[in-house]
């Protein structure tokens, strides 16, 4: 990644659900429902309390 998301942010990539069921069944994009899977690409450096140290994420 080229990029560091800001505070505590984080930038998770979806990962594709099957396509498939282990019968052998496509399923159609319309029935998919919506992925709850993903891969954490970039975490940024944390949060700032008040009195402005980083509190880095856990």
């Amino acid at each position: 990644m080229s990029f560091r998301p800001l505070h505590d942010r984080v930038v998770v990539r979806r990962v594709d659900s099957e396509e498939k069921t282990a019968g052998g069944i496509i399923i159609p994009d319309t029935a998919t429902e919506k992925p709850s899977e993903g891969i954490v690409e970039a975490v940024g450096p944390g949060a700032r309390d008040d009195s402005g140290k980083i509190i880095p994420p856990t």
